[in-house]
C-alpha cells in the first residue's frame, strides 16, 4: 500500500486524510474552486430552501432581495473560512484546536458532523425522489441507490470530488437555463414581481435561510482548498470560493421562489416533482431527473468526506493520531452515509417542514463557532499557526482552551430568546413579529467576546507560518 507521504498528487485515490498537505503535493486552481461550489449550489435543496420563503408567507419580490442579500452576508463568512486552506494546508476544523485547544475542539466538531448527518439525509430524501422517478422504483430504493453513489465518491477522495463538481456545474448550469426558460414560458414572472407586500417577518426569514445555507459550509469549506499552493492569494481564494457559493444558491433559491409562487400549493410535499415537471415530460423529465439526481451527488459527498474529516480530528486530538488509510476511510464513511440513509428512509414523508426547522436552529450551534475562529484567525493568529503543536495535548494550544469554549457557549445561549423554529422558540420572538434575528447576534457577540479574551490569551512569543511545519514534525 503506497503511503500518504509516497502519494503524488497526480493519483486519483487521495492518500490523504487529516495531516498538513507538503508543498510538493499542492495542485489544483482557484477555477476548479469556482466550478465545485458553483455545482455543490445548483442543486434541488437549494431551490426547496428558496421556495421556502414564499411558501411560508413571503412574496416572490421581497423575498428575492433577502436571500440576496443574505446569500452576500452569509457567503463572505463562508468564503473567509475557505482562505484559510491555502495558507494553513489543514482541514478547516482541525485548525478549531488554536481556539478551542486539542481536545476541546471536540465541542463544536462533535455538533458539526450531527450537522453533516442532517444535511446528507436531507439531500438523500430528495435525490431518491429522483431517483425512484427516473427509474420506476420506491423513493427508498432511490435513496439506497443514491447513498451507494456518494460512498464511492467519498471514498475516492479530494480530486475525484472536484471532477464531479465540474461535471455537475455544466449540467446545473444547462438544467437551471432550461427551466428558468420554461417558467418565463409558462408563468407570468413580471406579475409575480409587481406584488410586493412587505412584511419584515417574511423578508427576515428570507435572509436567514440564505446566510444560514451559506455560513452551513463553514466548518468544511477549508477542506477543498488546503490543497491548493500556499502562496495562491487569499483574496482570490475569498472570490473564487464565494462568487461560486453565492451565484449556485442564489440561481437556485430564485428558481425556488419562481416554482413556489407558481404551485398554487402543489410544491410542499413533491418538491421533485413538480420542478421536473415544469420542464416536461418524456425524455426531457428523465434528463431533469438526472440532473437532479447527480446535482446531489456533489454536496452529499462533500457532506460525507467532510464527516469523515470531523470524525478523525475528534479521534485524533485524544489519540494522536494525525494519517488515516483509504481502509480507514471506508469505515469511516460507510458509517456516516449508513446513518444518515436510516434517518432519511425513517423521515422521507415530514420533509419540508422538519428541514426549516432543522437548518435555522443548527445555525445557533455554527455562528458562534464561525465568529471565534475568524476572530481568531484574522485578527490575533493574524493567519500563524503553530502546526506541530495542534497535534500535542501539551503544547502551546493545550488540552481545553477555556477562553474560546466559554465564548462559545455563550455565544449559543444568548441566541436562545431570539430563535424561531418549530423545534424551539425563545421568549423574544414575540417582541419581534416573529423575526428571528439570533444568527447576528450569534456573530456579533462571540465575535467581540473573543476580540477581547482571545487577545489576552494569546499574548505569547510568535510562531511561524502553517506551510512552515508539517502536522506530523
Amino acid at each position: 500500500m503506497i503511503s500518504a507521504s509516497e502519494a503524488g498528487p497526480g493519483e486519483l485515490v487521495e492518500r490523504r486524510s487529516i495531516d498538513f498537505i507538503p508543498e510538493a503535493e499542492r495542485h489544483g486552481s482557484l477555477y476548479s474552486q469556482f466550478t465545485l461550489w458553483l455545482g455543490a449550489n445548483l442543486q434541488i435543496t437549494a431551490i426547496v430552501t428558496g421556495a421556502l420563503a414564499v411558501v411560508l408567507g413571503g412574496d416572490v419580490f421581497w423575498s428575492l432581495i433577502g436571500l440576496l442579500i443574505g446569500q452576500l452576508l452569509g457567503g463572505a463568512v463562508m468564503a473567509l473560512h475557505a482562505a484559510q486552506g491555502p495558507r494553513l494546508g489543514l482541514p478547516q476544523m482541525i485548525s478549531s484546536r488554536v481556539q478551542f485547544g486539542v481536545y476541546g475542539a471536540a465541542i463544536p466538531i462533535a455538533l458539526v458532523c450531527v450537522m453533516y448527518l442532517g444535511f446528507t439525509a436531507t439531500g438523500m430524501v430528495l435525490s431518491g425522489q429522483a431517483i425512484g422517478q427516473l427509474v420506476g422504483m420506491s423513493d427508498s430504493v432511490g435513496i439506497l441507490a443514491f447513498a451507494a453513489v456518494i460512498v464511492v465518491a467519498a471514498q475516492l477522495g479530494y480530486r475525484v470530488i472536484h471532477m464531479v463538481g465540474r461535471v455537475a456545474s455544466v449540467l446545473g448550469i444547462v438544467a437551471f437555463v432550461y427551466l428558468f426558460a420554461r417558467i418565463m414560458t409558462i408563468g407570468d414572472v413580471g406579475e409575480l414581481l409587481r406584488i410586493r407586500r412587505f412584511e419584515w417577518a417574511s423578508f427576515l426569514l428570507a435572509v436567514s435561510l440564505a446566510a444560514s445555507w451559506q455560513i452551513a459550509y463553514g466548518p468544511y469549506v477549508a477542506d477543498y482548498s488546503r490543497y491548493l499552493p500556499s502562496r495562491t492569494s487569499p483574496v482570490k481564494t475569498f472570490l473564487a470560493v464565494g462568487l461560486g457559493s453565492v451565484l449556485g444558491a442564489q440561481a437556485a433559491m430564485v428558481l425556488g421562489v419562481f416554482a413556489a409562487a407558481m404551485a398554487d400549493g402543489r410544491f410542499a410535499g413533491r418538491e421533485v416533482a413538480y420542478i421536473v415537471g415544469l420542464g416536461g415530460t418524456g425524455a426531457t423529465a428523465a434528463l431533469l431527473y438526472f440532473s437532479v439526481a447527480f446535482g446531489k451527488v456533489t454536496i452529499s459527498t462533500l457532506n460525507s468526506y467532510g464527516s469523515f474529516m470531523c470524525i478523525a480530528t475528534i479521534i485524533s486530538g485524544f489519540r494522536g493520531q494525525a494519517q488515516y488509510s483509504p481502509r480507514q476511510r471506508l469505515v469511516f464513511v460507510l458509517g456516516i452515509v449508513g446513518a444518515a440513509m436510516a434517518v432519511a428512509l425513517v423521515g422521507q414523508h415530514g420533509f419540508l417542514g422538519a428541514f426549516k426547522s432543522f437548518i435555522l436552529f443548527l445555525l445557533a450551534f455554527f455562528t458562534p463557532w464561525s465568529a471565534v475562529n475568524l476572530v481568531d484567525y484574522y485578527f490575533i493568529s493574524k493567519e500563524r499557526c503553530d502546526v506541530a503543536a495542534l497535534n500535542d495535548p501539551d503544547g502551546r494550544y493545550g488540552r481545553w482552551n477555556l477562553a474560546g469554549i466559554l465564548v462559545y457557549a455563550i455565544g449559543v445561549l444568548v441566541q436562545m430568546p431570539f430563535i424561531s423554529t418549530k423545534l424551539y422558540t425563545g421568549p423574544m420572538v414575540r417582541h419581534l413579529d416573529g423575526v428571528d434575528i439570533s444568527w447576528l447576534i450569534g456573530l456579533i457577540v462571540p465575535a467581540a467576546l473573543y476580540y477581547v479574551f482571545g487577545r489576552r490569551a494569546a499574548r505569547a512569543a510568535r510562531v511561524e507560518p502553517a506551510h512552515a511545519k508539517p502536522l506530523d514534525a
